[in-house]
């Protein structure tokens, strides 16, 4: 007996489009029209891909029908605005002319409100990172990074900063047991409420990438990304923690979202392109509208992703903390990979993205990393509405990773490191402090965005690679 029952490849065929349309169509078949022949189901939605907007208050097709105008209009190439946007470039000679005409493009988007580039800048893709955006009911993958939720955290303890020749290979040996990079994962991960959340049950998306995460959480990334001891020193008595002003032991890590955040930016920034039609050198700068259904589900699969980094660095320093037999004093943390809802000063809701920009608020405090040879500051933020609120979120870079690895050699990255007095596992060229702005020059071209709090000094360095430095090519 002939099967009545129509693919989506027969729907492809008659002109329907990828994506859900195909899937409200055949929804709608299998409710409403089940028993009828494939002739008439055919020919049916050929006069609905014909004129839709005839089918809009359809009963049983009126999805479709909206889903196809929809489809229709995103398919069409959206202009950009002829004259950008004006915004404010905080340490411009520093920043590499790549970087700035991303944000000039960024500046352009028809759904862009406001924006800043901060001085620790440098090119990317879509919006360059250090890049500052506020939309209008628009969330652009692209635009959070990658890397959603990558983030700092640091904690204080009420131990003497000592890193003589016995302390630091303690410290090290604490490091190679407690952090795991790259590929490498804990045999026996720890349990966490993130991993629990219903997201995971209900975007399909998530439903694939669950066990992934709860093999990855705990660890860290590549890259930049690493765990670190060092002294931290509080400049005031007048500060947050109640502590007292003085040096302290100090952790501090760098890392994301690992491979949970990763193919949730790469899922949909694809259907962001897929659906937001944009010039060719705008194109990875694509939006999803939050009142689609696509863009709901970015916006709670962003903030799962934000919220495992979370908990990604609350395991690394529980280990720490277990590993040095103390209670933290204080934790400070920040994510620079994200995108929040907040109000301009006339009270309306802006979508800020911050990719590769440090949350900024009046008496918010964050972390703004230097190098593995120069201080990360913890600051509190002034709240510059010029700024969108938002500050550096480390020391920018000056040189890429290929040209890094291409005019470094291991011998002068080596004598640097032991000049400064740093211990360093793993990492490669392509992390060498040189390939990193001054971050003393980066704080003063930000002086009326952020006050220092404190100053961290790194000691002992663990990044990517098992490897000590020496023995890495």
């Amino acid at each position: 007996m002939a099967t009545t029952k129509l693919t989506g490849k027969d729907l492809r065929q008659i002109g329907y489009p990828e994506g859900k349309v195909i899937g409200f169509a055949m929804k709608a078949l299998e409710a409403h029209y089940k028993g009828k022949s494939k002739k008439f189901k055919l020919e049916l939605l050929q006069r609905v891909i014909e004129n839709p907007a005839l089918y809009l208050k359809h009963e049983q097709l009126g999805a479709v029908a909206k889903s196809l105008i929809i489809k229709t209009e995103h398919n069409e190439t959206i202009d950009l605005l002829k004259n950008r946007l004006d915004y404010p470039i905080y340490g411009l000679e520093g920043i590499e002319p790549g970087a700035v005409n991303q944000m000039e493009i960024a500046m352009k988007l028809p759904v862009t409100r406001a924006g800043a580039l901060m001085p620790d800048a440098h090119q990317g893709y879509g919006l360059p990172i250090g890049g500052v955006l506020a939309t209008e009911n628009a969330v652009i993958p692209y635009a959070v990074g990658v890397d959603i939720g990558c983030r700092m955290c640091m904690t204080l303890y009420d131990l003497p900063p000592v890193f003589d020749r016995v302390q630091t290979e303690r410290l090290k040996g604490m490091l190679m047991e407690n952090a795991k990079f790259g590929s490498a994962v804990f045999k026996k991960p720890k349990e966490h409420a993130v991993l629990d959340r219903s997201e995971f049950n209900e975007i399909n998306i998530l439903k694939s990438l669950k066990d992934r995460a709860y093999s990855q959480i705990g660890s860290s990334g590549g890259g930049n990304h690493f765990v670190e001891f060092g002294t931290t020193e509080l400049l005031s008595n007048e500060n947050e923690f109640a502590l007292p002003a003085g040096k302290y032991l100090a952790v501090l890590t760098h890392s994301g979202s690992r491979g949970l955040g990763a193919n949730i930016a790469r899922h949909y920034t694809k259907l962001a392109m897929d659906t937001c039609k944009l010039p060719s050198e705008a194109k990875h700068l694509a939006w999803l509208d939050l009142n689609s259904e696509d863009g709901q589900e970015y916006w709670l699969a962003m903030n799962l992703a934000g919220d495992y980094a979370s908990a990604c660095h609350h395991q690394i320093h529980e280990r720490m903390a277990a590993s040095l037999g103390e209670q933290p004093l204080a934790m400070i943390e920040n994510h620079h990979n994200f995108a929040w809802k907040e109000q301009n000063e006339e009270g309306k809701e802006l979508i800020v993205h911050r990719k590769g920009a440090t949350p900024a608020g009046k008496g918010v405090l964050g972390i703004i990393p230097g190098s593995m040879t120069s201080p990360g500051f913890i600051v509190r933020g002034k709240g510059e509405q010029a700024s969108l609120n938002s500050a550096s979120h480390g020391a920018g870079r000056v040189m890429s990773r290929r040209r890094a690895k291409e005019t470094l050699s291991k011998r002068e990255v080596l004598k640097h490191l032991n000049d400064a007095g740093i211990s360093l596992i793993g990492s490669g060229l392509d992390e060498a402090p040189m390939v990193y702005k001054n971050i003393h020059e980066v704080m003063a071209q930000q002086q009326s965005l952020v006050e220092v709090v404190g100053q961290f000094t790194p000691k002992v360095v663990r990044m990517c690679g098992d490897e000590r430095f020496q023995e890495v090519d």
